[in-house]
């Protein structure tokens, strides 16, 4: 590239949504921006959009315009597909945008709650594969009474029948006579795995619903309805799978 081609760093960030080119200037003056892991400190440096790895103070930058990134709420009884060949409801019932989207990992038909769509291939890998560990978070309704134990007992570990599994956080969240909501988190995604896991140590699932994915929450997102991801969250995803 040209000293003459490309876009100005600070027009990049300001379009990305970091400040205005002034607040953008100011970063850049700082020391706080690098482009592919080098600290700029010019105002009239020059970067392709497309192909640029942008940070500011830490946290990646998408700067490249056709990557769109999506929460859903997804309703019980849907799929978790863009499409079913056997008639059932699927999550584009639910996606109202013209990109060609795809889901980022799935969930039970009965189970509710937090899925990402993007058409970033690169991003969905990590965020899927095993070894970035990346982790998830639900609500489960169990009915008790349940021993003061039962945390322990989840985080240590316990054996399924495809190998041991076991939960990075547990607590109760609320409880109403012997219906109990319980917040677990686990950093990986073995098909069923939250329903075998409490299944497996006496307490199986009767509600599921995903409320966290890695740093994004699901918040007061209805079922149902979508929302686009905004530029902290994705460079936070960015971070959490080291991109």
């Amino acid at each position: 590239m040209t000293e003459n081609e490309g876009v100005r760093l600070q027009k990049v960030l300001a379009e990305a949504g970091i400040g205005s080119r002034r607040h953008c200037e100011e970063l850049i003056g700082e020391g706080r921006v690098t482009v592919d892991g080098k600290k700029v400190f010019r105002f009239g440096e020059r970067v392709d959009p497309r192909s640029a790895v942008i940070h500011v103070d830490g946290k990646r930058v998408e700067t490249r315009a056709e990557m769109r990134y999506y929460a859903i709420n997804k309703p019980r009884g849907v799929v978790s597909t863009m499409s079913d060949e056997r008639g059932r409801k699927s999550l584009a019932e639910y996606v109202d945008v013209p990109e060609r989207l795809f889901h980022v990992g799935r969930l039970d038909t009965d189970t509710e709650g937090l899925i990402l769509l993007t058409n970033d291939g690169e991003l969905s890998h990590r965020l899927t594969h095993p070894s970035y560990g990346v982790s998830k978070t639900y609500l489960a309704e169990i009915h008790g009474p349940i021993p003061r134990d039962l945390g322990r007992r989840l985080r240590a570990g316990v054996t399924l029948d495809d190998g041991p599994a076991k939960a990075d956080k547990f607590r109760i969240f609320d409880q109403v006579g012997k219906r109990i909501l319980v917040e677990i988190t686990l950093h990986e995604g073995r098909k069923h795995i939250v329903r075998r896991l409490l299944k497996e140590v006496g307490f199986p699932v009767q509600q599921l619903a995903r409320i966290e994915f890695g740093p994004i929450r699901l918040g007061s997102l209805k079922p149902g309805t979508m929302r686009a991801l905004t530029v902290q969250e994705v460079g936070e995803l960015y971070k959490s799978v080291g991109l």
